[in-house]
This record gives C-alpha cells, structure tokens and sequence, in this order.
C-alpha cells in the first residue's frame, strides 16, 4: 500500500478498533506495510482517547444518522447566518436533541463493544458531537472517523491536531428535496420582494396623487391668470382710449394756449403803444 489515500483507510480502520489494542495493531499494521514511508506514518499514528474512540466507531457504523446530525448542521448554521429567528429556534431544538440521542446512540455501540463508558465520557462524546453543528471544520472531523481527542463546541479547530491519517475531507452535503431552512429562506426572500413592491407601488400611488394634485393646481391657476389677462387688456383698451382722448385734449389746450399767448402780445403792445401816447399828450399839455 502507498499514498495518502491508503493511510487514511488503514487509519480509519485502526481508529475504529478498541483504543486497548490501538498500539499493537497499529504497529502490526506498519509493519505489513511494504512502503517504508506509508509504514513511517503508520507507526507515527496517535492513540486515541475513549470519548474519540466512541466518535470513531459512531462515524464508521452509523454513517447515515451522523450524515443526518451534520445535514442538520449545515442547516443551522445557514439560519444564524440568514437570522431568522424562529428557524434558528426550531432547529436549536432539534440540536440539542439529537446530540443528545447520537451520543447515547455511540455509548451504546461502545458498551456492546464491552467498553466501560463513564458519565465524562460519554458528556465528551456529547460534546464532540455538538462542535460539529457550530464548525464545518469540526463536522469533518467528526465525520473522518480518525478522531484522536475529543473537541469542544467553542473555539477553533486544528483538523492537523485532532485528526490522525491526513486532513479530513468535508462531509458531503446531503440536500433534502423539501429542505425547510431553504424553503423558508426562500419564502423570506418571496416576502422581502413583495414588501419592496408594495412599498413602491404606495410611493408611485403617492407621486401620481401629488401629480395630479399639482397639475389639477396648475390649470386652475392658468385659468384665473388668463381671466386676470383678459381684464387687463380691456383695462389696457381703456386705458389707450383715455390716453387718444388726453393727447387730443393736450393738443387743443395747445392750441388754445398758442392762440392765447398771440392775443396776449397783441395786447401787451396795444397797451404800449396807448401807454406812449398817453405820454406824448402830458408833455404837450405842460407845455
């Protein structure tokens, strides 16, 4: 046997076995290996603790329930990234309580293994389990079946430090033909549109109101300014009428002026000349 692909099937199968007789088998196991790399990274192999080992033997007999365990993770994770509140509750629930069944589920292998399973144990498998919903990193890891410790729920995950053989691939993604978080997701969106619509449709519906409110304006008062012209031009007639007449008026008043500063200096040389002669008689008289 050689390349990555093989070690980690020779560790998946090693990790499965019982952790009692890890390092025996496991260096029998380098020991058939023909590769003296692969055999080196065999033998480096580490031993896993019980609550790991439980894990392990979990992921390798019931694949099906974990891929479910880790579906629902995935899906979780979507609903806190999406903060739908009531989904995120709904499946929190559901969380919870199928950890709680997958680690019993796990104890229970491990008994029938006749593994002594204590309380902090099987809490640690519980655990372990539980970190997959809030890490993909820790979902591949728990579903590798190479598990070397057990993982908390908080914190990161170094997959080099946790997982024996090579880094784990991702789990597949197991998409359900009615996937709820999904159908949600989309029914949310579907709704976020509609109120987006129906938003605009009040804008434009309020535009169009004060559209025709201003126009309905408009024209009211290009009425009364065209009725407003109208009566001004028959002023402006009336008003050029007046002034035809004035002007006619302040050409006879002319005239009659010219005429009556002609008669005015008749009569002031008139009056001269009597005045003159009035004169003469005087000194004649005196005489």
């Amino acid at each position: 046997m050689s390349g990555a692909g093989d070690l980690e099937k020779i560790a998946a199968e090693l990790y499965a076995g019982s952790p009692d007789a890890f390092i025996a088998a496991r260096n029998a196991r380098a020991g058939a290996v023909d590769d003296p790399v692969l055999s080196a990274a065999v033998r480096a192999l580490r031993k896993p603790n019980v609550a790991a080992w439980v894990v392990n033997l979990f992921a390798g007999e019931r694949t099906a329930r974990l891929e479910q365990a880790l579906q629902l993770a995935v899906e979780l994770r979507d609903a806190q990234e999406d903060l739908d509140a009531a989904t995120l509750s709904h499946l929190g629930r559901q969380r919870r309580a199928l950890t709680d069944q997958l680690a019993a589920e796990a104890a229970t292998l491990a008994t029938a293994r006749g593994a002594r399973v204590s309380d902090a144990t099987r809490e640690a498998v519980r655990r372990t389990i539980s970190a997959a919903f809030f890490d993909p990193d820790a979902a591949a890891a728990v579903a590798s079946g190479r598990l070397v410790r057990d993982l908390e729920p908080t914190g990161s995950v170094d997959l080099e430090a946790i997982v024996a053989g090579g880094r784990p691939r991702p789990p597949a993604s197991q998409g359900r033909p009615n996937d709820e978080v999904g159908a949600r997701r989309r029914q949310r969106a579907a709704e976020r549109t509609l109120r987006e619509a129906e938003k605009a449709h009040e804008r434009a519906l309020r535009a169009e109101r004060r559209a025709e409110d201003e126009a309905r304006d408009a024209v009211q008062r290009a009425g009364r300014l065209t009725e407003r012209i109208a009566e001004l031009e028959q002023e402006l007639s009336r008003v050029r009428e007046d002034a035809a007449h004035a002007r006619e008026d302040a050409d006879a008043a002319d005239r009659r002026r010219r005429r009556a500063a002609d008669e005015l200096s008749t009569a002031e040389k008139t009056l001269a000349d009597a005045r003159r002669a009035r004169d003469a008689l005087r000194g004649d008289a005196s005489t």
